[in-house]
């Protein structure tokens, strides 16, 4: 079995490294960290895809140069949902999730001031790669107990049958590897 995937993405070619998730399964690592000319030209292309937005939220971590770039290209603000509460956070809220690439249950937060910003507002989701959609789910979650309007849910790579999803916007399928 090769020790990468190749594939195209916004018009750019990359090579993925495969990574075991267990005996049976291996899975193609996009990292997008670091990889400004495959983060400009995937969040232009994305951008076509997406209806009208107030506001960009992400889980952390490899969402943020995603959100930021849409968020710079759009003109819109963006907001991570973090992996853990921080000082600034007045009231954080919460929510869990279980994650493909993590082994365990995480949680992410969201300022609650941060929220109320959102409150009754479109909302783009945003993330690297949708998988099982846990992490999905939780950042919805997180915008469900601030009434915001979900306009949006996207992703430069919808993996696995994420790809058959019709409520999700990507770029490109990116296939699970069976041993």
């Amino acid at each position: 079995m090769a020790e990468t995937y190749q594939m195209k993405i916004a018009g750019l070619t990359r090579e993925l490294p495969l990574c075991p998730v267990n005996e049976k399964l291996d899975i193609a690592a996009f990292i997008i960290f670091g990889d400004v000319e495959l983060t400009v030209a995937a969040c232009a292309e994305l951008l076509k895809k997406c209806p009208a937005f107030d506001y960009i939220l992400t889980p952390e971590a490899k969402g943020i140069p995603l959100a930021y770039e849409m968020a710079r290209q759009s003109g819109k603000p963006y907001i991570i949902a973090r992996k853990g509460a921080k000082l600034y956070m007045k009231n954080p809220v919460s929510v869990h999730v279980r994650s493909i690439t993590t082994d365990s249950m995480q949680t992410l937060y969201l300022d609650e001031a941060e929220g109320e910003r959102m409150r009754g507002k479109r909302v783009l989701i945003l993330d690297d790669v949708i998988s099982t959609g846990e992490s999905l789910a939780a950042v919805e979650a997180l915008l469900d107990k601030f009434e915001a309007q979900i306009v949006g849910k996207a992703a430069i790579l919808a993996e696995g049958d994420a790809a058959k999803r019709e409520d999700i916007l990507f770029l490109e399928e990116l296939p699970l590897f069976f041993k």
